[in-house]
């Protein structure tokens, strides 16, 4: 047997040992609060902040995650929707209609606010049409319950966290009570559909009452959305856009909203309007193209408006129903080009297949998530040249097709 200083030694280097190794191993995360214990936590940070104790008790009491919301926030839609299926389904006959009605009976108050802040009444009609359908579709979620809910959950939970303050600083101003203060699953509140940290930036009391009811009081509404799109730098001498027609050259790579040109530079090109007359050429003026369903579908040269209402939803197919519209309530024509064009969508898993040929293949579309983003269409539009086809970027069940058989042929030379 060893000595027992042998063994001494020998235990203290395995001791060591045992040391180091719990050292060099990560520590582990500590682990999460249940939810109530959590939303203490929230409660010390919005005293800290300046929101009252009876607020937070009265917004705050009962209040528990909501299922639903998490699982509307997991869902993804199995379908990229065309621009034709989406205006198709938010621009109706009847839409555009009521759109009008509404537009006369509250001229007088639109005039007003349109005068104060430069955003024309049509605009602030569409996006009201838009948002909730004229007010019909403002949403029965509890607001405070929902954004507690994104803001426990991990996925978003800083954003929402700032959300959920904002909304408790909202009711500590008196602008709204706790239960009525309704809106969307995400907290998006309103006849315009606001989040918290918007309303707090932009919400308007016009009836001078002490309030900012964006829920209740249409003039409130109003304002808040035209003080909006005032900061986000909307020019009222400016309309959102138009349809042109492009000639057959066309260079289509250049159709992208970071792609801008003099009106009169797009004009030398051969772009017209969508009857076939000269573009208008303003001075100091530029413009982008828009291919929102690709080199058959209908072009659309836009302004500066437009990016506004993008910075409103980053939506292209929204920002061009909401310029749309606002030229239908006016009587403005409906689009000329391209409505033959299929309204099949790609699948969610088509699109995965789609990016996942493109980074096979060396085009490099980043993530194989079923978005077509700008990496995407940019790879997109490095195959079509490839291919020798438009160079539109637009992703389609027959780009889909062309480029499984792109890929074939590859192999076969390979």
């Amino acid at each position: 047997m060893p000595a027992a200083g042998t063994r001494m030694r020998r235990a203290a280097v395995a001791g060591a040992a045992a040391l180091c190794f719990l050292i060099a191993m990560p520590s582990a995360a500590p682990a999460k609060p249940d939810f109530q214990t959590w939303l203490e936590a929230v409660k010390a940070d919005a005293r800290a902040d300046g929101v009252s104790a009876a607020t937070l008790d009265s917004a705050l009491k009962d209040v528990t995650p909501v299922a639903r919301v998490i699982e509307l926030d997991r869902h993804q839609p199995e379908f990229m929707r065309t621009f034709w299926g989406y205006l198709n389904n938010r621009v109706t006959p009847e839409v555009v209609q009521r759109g009008r009605d509404l537009l006369d009976k509250h001229d007088a108050m639109l005039a007003r606010i349109a005068g104060r802040y430069g955003v024309p009444e049509r605009y602030l009609v569409a996006f009201w049409g838009m948002e909730t359908n004229y007010g019909a579709h403002l949403g029965s979620f509890p607001v405070i319950a929902s954004l507690a809910t994104l803001a426990y959950d991990d996925r978003r939970a800083a954003f929402f966290r700032r959300q959920l303050l904002h909304a408790l600083h909202i009711v500590d101003d008196g602008h709204i009570a706790p239960r009525r203060m309704k809106g969307s699953w995400a907290g998006a509140m309103g006849h315009m559909q606001f989040l918290p940290s918007t309303f707090v930036r932009h919400a308007v009391d016009a009836t001078g009452d002490g309030r900012k009811d964006i829920w209740h009081t249409l003039r409130d509404a109003f304002a808040s959305g035209a003080n909006y799109l005032d900061s986000l730098g909307w020019k009222a001498d400016e309309r959102w856009g138009r349809e042109v027609v492009l000639p057959e050259d066309f260079p289509y790579a250049q159709a992208q909203l970071d792609v801008t040109k003099p009106l009169k530079a797009w004009a030398d090109m051969g772009v017209r309007r969508a009857n076939g007359e000269p573009l208008p050429v303003v001075d100091g003026m530029k413009g982008a193209i828009v291919l929102p369903q690709g080199h058959e579908g209908p072009a659309f040269m836009v302004y500066d408006n437009f990016r506004a209402i993008l910075s409103w939803n980053r939506s292209v197919n929204y920002a061009l129903a909401v310029g749309y519209l606002a030229d239908r309530l006016i009587g403005l024509p409906r689009i000329r080009h391209g409505r033959e064009l299929s309204t099949e969508p790609l699948k969610r898993a088509e699109l995965v297949t789609l990016q996942s040929r493109l980074n096979e293949l060396g085009f490099d579309a980043g993530a194989e998530d079923g978005i077509p983003g700008p990496q995407t269409r940019a790879a997109i539009r490095r195959f079509q040249a490839a291919a020798g086809l438009p160079r539109d970027g637009h992703p389609t069940p027959a780009l889909l097709k062309k480029l499984r058989a792109y890929a074939q042929r590859a192999q076969g030379s390979g």
